[in-house]
């Protein structure tokens, strides 16, 4: 199936799912990438540092709830956690489905520098996951 539209869904649509989102639309030439939240919880400052860092600007990207809209001619939804994978709602007939169950790197704690490495890390699983999915379209 060639892909046309892909949401990333996560629970607050602050971190893993707008890198996703980023790294989508870098990746993703031609298709629409959009992302969301079951909640919004702002977009996140480190993803937006991490991305900078590599070479992506997610600044401007908005920290969105779920809409019915949003799932109108969606080709595929990937939730990116536990809480949206089990909150995803029914999606409409032809869209497909993937879980990448990703820690929160919001969530992680330490020194600033081990936060940002938690970012970092999970940045580049998302990175790579973007990849594998675009070169299927190919």
């Amino acid at each position: 199936m060639m892909l046309k539209k892909i949401l990333f869904l996560c629970t607050g649509n602050s971190c893993r799912s707008q890198m996703a989102e980023g790294f989508g639309k870098m990746y993703g030439k031609g298709m629409e990438i959009i992302s969301a939240g079951i909640e919004a919880h702002g977009l996140n400052p480190r993803a937006v540092q991490v991305m900078q860092e590599a070479g992506v600007d997610i600044s401007q990207q908005t920290s969105d709830v779920l809409t019915p809209t949003m799932l109108t001619d969606v080709d595929l939804v990937v939730t990116l956690c536990g809480d949206a994978k089990d909150n995803c709602p029914i999606l409409p007939a032809g869209s497909a489905h993937r879980h990448w169950g990703l820690e929160d790197p919001a969530r992680s704690t330490g020194s600033e520098e081990e936060m940002m490495n938690k970012f970092r890390h999970v940045r580049n699983q998302i990175e790579q996951l973007v990849k594998e999915l675009m070169q299927v379209q190919q």
